[in-house]
């Protein structure tokens, strides 16, 4: 499964099983804000969401910038996964 983001939308996106599921955001001059996160409702459960929130990290990562988290889902998975910390704004 491989996270991308769709710009045009301002979202992260994983396609599973025909569904999207997906990670709304904002840009900021210094940061990326995950405002919502979104499973469809036949894939919760299964770990969906946090294999999307990991590899928008990785993404955010990869292009030099710093993440907030707008959602109590994130919130919740950076301070589960202490090796995003140095993401955080």
């Amino acid at each position: 499964m491989t996270v991308r983001d769709n710009k045009a939308q301002n979202r992260f996106e994983l396609d599973v099983e025909g569904a999207v599921a997906f990670a709304n955001y904002r840009l900021t001059p210094s940061a990326v804000i995950i405002t919502h996160t979104e499973t469809p409702r036949a894939l919760r459960g299964r770990g969906i969401a946090s294999e999307l929130v990991k590899g928008a990290l990785e993404l955010i990562r990869a292009d030099g910038h710093k993440v907030v988290a707008g959602c109590g889902f994130v919130v919740d998975y950076l301070q589960k996964n202490p090796q995003f910390a140095d993401l955080t704004a």
